[in-house]
């Protein structure tokens, strides 16, 4: 009788055992499922009037082309196409916008032009498996530049969109990736971009005529980006002669810098309508710091208190008192924020749904520095579980590029294994961006085995600081991130107890 009781209680105590791993995969199931339906809102530009906003959402279950009244309110759907918009930009002048499209989600973009109420849609590129993106529209309205693979399968090639003939005319031919970033108010001349090699680009000062005229001539890597201003100077973000990308103004032959950070490099800049004042957006190991500049004086003004931890820049309204932007954090999925100068002071206009996930108790990072093997500093952002006690179970998350950057976003992949006790560790191993010329740098061709021995260097960290459990730390990443991983598990099978190769690159011969 003992014995059979004693049987019996096992059995229910198996049967206990089983019904709790159920329920806990259950909850795992759902905590993963709501984290990942997450949504995100981006990609914002102003209506002429500056009374409305375009930008691009999935609150409907794809990435689709919305707009919202710039004092708040309901949002309204102007798409509803089977594939994703990827890409979206009010007309400056009229109620049309232009938008890119991606057929398949896939690779043959094609560019559209619409009403804003969603009506009169019309393909603007010649479809098919033409690769086309879209660029910026010339300050009358009357011209939109694109860039497309039509006539040369190879490289990306410049066109500019006649809205009066209703038709395009061709600009730059382009060995490989080029795009207009600017039109001057002249409608005569353009600022070319063309990327040379990774790492190193040029811009091109392109008159209607085709005829060019390089302002970034370097040698060795460089990276910069310029637009107009309305009375005609232009600004560069250039990082030639120095290591950091700074902010500087185009005189003759020269890039001359007129605002610069010993702990930041410049992201990106916007220019008001009048031409007196510049928004400047730095990368400080990965968090944004944004400045108003006073272009006239040619000096800061104040910095500007964000809301967020990343800031994506969009553009100044008709009258330079607002500006709008894209807000996203580590707490805080992408929304479309709106910046009113003369309050200083910042709106949320969207509210990304997040069906199932409290915002607040979502986890925020902390930056942490270490030395790797030959005493090369590298940071990373170290994410800390709210349960358990250290050392953790620990995942080490490889961000893509290679001249990616690990950064404080939203990810409801590092979210979900937190909430699980597991902490996550997203480093920035040399090669990454956001942290000058020679550090991105640092792993070009035989280069390439010094990243690889940083992943031995942030294994040590976390383990010797006592952060993660020796025999419980996994390895993940995407793409590049991917390839970090099999080389990770390849050269030090034993230092990991899981790996997860998310589309990465297992072989760069039959990868290119």
């Amino acid at each position: 009788m003992k014995h059979r009781i004693s049987i019996s209680f096992l059995l229910l105590m198996t049967y206990s055992t089983l019904i709790t791993a159920q329920e806990t995969t259950k909850g795992l199931s759902a905590i993963i499922e709501a984290m990942a339906k997450v949504g995100s809102s981006y990609a914002p530009s102003f209506s002429p009037d500056a009374s409305e906003i375009a930008f691009i959402s999935n609150i409907s279950g794809s990435p689709q082309l919305w707009k919202i009244p710039s004092s708040g309110g309901w949002p309204i759907q102007l798409t509803n196409f089977d594939d994703p918009v990827s890409d979206a930009v009010w007309s400056p002048k009229n109620n049309k916008i232009a938008l890119q499209l991606a057929p398949g989600g896939g690779m043959n973009s094609q560019i559209y032009l619409i009403n804003s109420d969603g009506t009169g849609l019309q393909q603007l590129t010649a479809g098919g498996s033409t690769n086309n993106w879209l660029g910026v529209w010339s300050h009358d309205g009357n011209h939109l530049a694109f860039s497309s693979n039509q006539k040369n399968p190879a490289g990306m090639d410049c066109y500019l969109y006649d809205m009066q003939k209703g038709m395009p005319s061709f600009l730059t031919s382009n060995q490989g990736i080029g795009n207009i970033t600017d039109i001057h108010h002249n409608n005569e001349e353009l600022l070319l971009y063309r990327l040379k090699s990774r790492g190193s680009n040029d811009v091109f000062l392109l008159r209607r005529d085709g005829t060019e005229k390089i302002l970034t001539r370097h040698t060795g890597p460089g990276s910069f980006y310029g637009k107009f201003s309305s009375k005609g100077r232009i600004y560069m973000a250039s990082n030639l002669d120095r290591d950091l990308i700074a902010f500087g103004v185009v005189e003759g032959t020269e890039i001359r810098i007129i605002s610069e950070r010993r702990d930041a490099e410049l992201e990106n800049f916007i220019i008001n309508k009048a031409g007196t004042m510049a928004v400047l957006s730095w990368n400080q190991a990965g968090k944004n710091e944004v400045s108003l500049f006073d272009l006239e004086n040619e000096k800061e003004i104040r910095i500007l208190e964000m809301p967020v931890e990343l800031i994506g820049l969009g553009q100044f309204s008709y009258d330079d008192r607002l500006f709008v932007f894209t807000g996203n954090g580590s707490t805080e999925p992408s929304n479309i924020w709106i910046y009113d100068l003369q309050r200083d002071e910042s709106k949320k206009l969207t509210n990304s749904p997040h069906a199932g996930v409290d915002l607040k108790t979502l986890i925020a990072p902390e930056l942490v520095t270490f030395n790797s093997f030959d005493g090369l500093e590298i940071s990373g952002w170290l994410y800390k579980p709210t349960t358990g006690s250290a050392p953790y179970p620990t995942v080490i998350s490889f961000h893509g590029g290679p001249e990616g950057q690990s950064r404080p976003f939203f990810s409801y992949t590092f979210q979900a294994l937190l909430s699980q006790g597991i902490a996550v560790f997203s480093p920035n191993v040399r090669g990454s961006s956001g942290f000058g010329k020679t550090f991105v740098n640092l792993d070009n061709g035989a280069l390439r085995i010094n990243g690889i021995k940083d992943i031995t260097a942030c294994y040590e960290f976390i383990v010797h600081s006592g952060f993660a459990a020796a025999d419980k730390v996994g390895i993940m990443g995407g793409s590049y991130g991917g390839y970090m991983v099999m080389a990770g598990i390849t050269e030090y099978p034993d230092m990991f107890a899981a790996a997860a190769n998310l589309f990465g690159v297992v072989n760069f011969e039959t990868f290119f």
